[in-house]
């Protein structure tokens, strides 16, 4: 009996939950993880602090480098493979300094991982029709998923399994990349020369628009970092928190099953304009939402503040920048996220300390120059898309 591969959309939709399972769990739970394993909270904050620091180098580096040699796929094997093994450090003697080779390194060959799977993704939309954001939801699914799994095993006796999650979510990430087939990129004979002059990282118009990407994504850094500290400062029980979490989630989902339609109608600058409008309401209006359907109402947003503007940036990215080029693209993407991010969320815990509602209202006033920014280089990401 013949079996057929299943289509390019299905692994694609594998690639994203496996990568995001493997996420859900190490978001949230290492801190948890290390607490067990004897490391305390300021050893806790040095290794996620540097991490991420390295993190935010090595993406579009270790993107490029898969560009580059043209083989995204294989790219993601290995750095699937060197973050499991990163993981696998943890069976030995549990010292500072070899868990923190450890988490280090996980997140490092981890950073390039998302970028090139956006970069292969969006070629597969482009050459086989397929839908990018209904293959996309499926990392939101992961995530859930991995949440859930996480918080029924986040005991001391159980915590060995999250790291064991964690190593096999890479792995199968590995798996399933190799499990693709190559993809063309960009349909046209100039995308495959290795010309770096194709590339417009050296264009001096390029820089702000990436900025601008970032920005609406750094502007969840209150909410990130301080949400659920300021719900159980209102004594918000942690079950209604997970709920209040989850709404986000499921809210995303529902906006990536039907923005395929939604594209075809607006262009990617209308997408953050939308964003940017709702993050203005949702941050500003946080810290009067005093009962769970306010608080649910504002977190449906996330659908528009996270949804829209990623859905947005990678659309835009995907046609400034040329296929050949794409990891690196979205790797620039998610530093241009990380550093705004590190900064808003050290502002913002400044601010907490002095009134837990400013951070909000911060993350309210930058989206709104988000927004007046969007208008301003709108014309200009229009023209720069259209010569594309």
């Amino acid at each position: 009996m013949h079996f057929s591969s299943p289509p390019i959309s299905a692994r694609v939709a594998g690639l994203f939950a496996c990568h995001f399972f493997g996420y859900g769990l190490f978001l949230p739970f290492l801190p948890v993880v290390l607490d067990f394993r004897g490391i305390n909270p300021a050893e806790i904050g040095f290794i996620l602090g540097a991490g991420t620091i390295t993190r935010i180098a090595a993406s579009p580096l270790l993107a490029n480098i898969a560009d580059r040699t043209g083989q995204r796929r294989l790219s993601i094997l290995i750095y699937s493979l060197t973050g499991a093994a990163f993981i696998a450090l943890f069976a030995g003697p549990a010292g500072f300094v070899l868990v923190a080779v450890a988490v280090i390194g996980y997140m490092v060959f981890q950073a390039p991982v998302l970028p090139l799977a956006d970069a292969y993704a969006l070629d597969a939309a482009r050459n086989t029709g397929t839908d990018y954001a209904r293959m996309r939801l499926w990392g939101s699914v992961g995530f859930v998923a991995a949440n859930l799994a996480g918080g029924m095993l986040a005991a001391e006796q159980t915590s060995w399994s999250i790291l064991v999650l964690i190593a096999v979510a890479a792995l199968a990430t590995g798996a399933v990349a190799m499990s693709m087939s190559s993809q063309q990129r960009g349909g046209g004979q100039s995308d495959t020369r290795g010309d770096d002059r194709e590339a417009p990282f050296r264009k001096a118009w390029f820089w702000p628009i990436l900025a601008l990407l970032g920005l609406f994504q750094a502007s969840h850094s209150a909410f990130y970092g301080f949400g659920t500290i300021y719900w159980k400062a209102m004594d918000v029980p942690d079950f209604t928190i997970g709920v209040l979490w989850a709404v986000g989630v499921v809210a995303e989902i529902a906006l990536f099953t039907v923005a395929g339609r939604l594209g075809r109608r607006f262009d990617p600058p209308v997408f953050l304009l939308v964003s940017g409008a709702a993050a203005v309401i949702r941050w500003g209006l946080f810290p009067f939402a005093d009962n769970f359907v306010t608080m649910a109402a504002l977190q449906m947003l996330h659908a528009l503040t996270f949804g829209a503007a990623h859905l947005g940036a990678v659309s835009i990215l995907a046609k400034l920048v040329p296929s050949k080029w794409g990891g690196t693209g979205q790797g620039l993407l998610a530093t241009s996220i990380g550093i705004q991010s590190a900064v808003a969320l050290t502002i913002c815990g400044a601010l907490y300390d002095v009134d837990p509602d400013l951070p909000f209202y911060l993350m309210a006033a930058v989206s709104a120059v988000g927004v007046l920014a969007t208008v301003v280089l709108t014309p200009l990401v229009r023209r720069r898309m259209a010569a594309a």
